[in-house]
């Protein structure tokens, strides 16, 4: 078994509930492959470096995941016809990182600095 990061990036005018559907089908897609899914990430609205099909932001999903490498086949053959998309991308690693959460840490310390 490999592991796998992948991202997600969905337009900015997706509802929560699009991303929550979005989030459910692109896990099902691992799980049907006999993959396994460690952790699941909302990143949330976030700024893009450039514009990207008329989009400024972006909500990105990401998850970390066990599996082969047809999952990965099946999971960009899917992302490359929704239409809430923008980008998508997966990166295999050697070991996870299933402590340090980077979006939320940035989040506390600026909750911080208002205070």
């Amino acid at each position: 078994m490999n592991l796998y990061e992948h991202t997600i990036v969905a337009r900015q005018d997706v509802s929560p509930s699009q991303i929550k559907q979005l989030t459910e089908k692109y896990s099902k897609i691992v799980e049907k492959n006999e993959g396994n899914i460690v952790k699941t990430e909302m990143w949330g609205l976030l700024n893009l470096s450039y514009i990207i099909k008329k989009n400024k932001k972006g909500n990105y999903i990401h998850f970390k995941f066990k599996g082969s490498g047809k999952i990965i086949d099946e999971l960009e053959k899917n992302e490359r016809i929704d239409k809430n998309l923008i980008k998508y991308l997966t990166v295999k690693v050697k070991k996870f990182d299933l402590n340090t959460n980077y979006f939320e840490e940035k989040e506390k310390a600026e909750t911080e600095k208002k205070n």
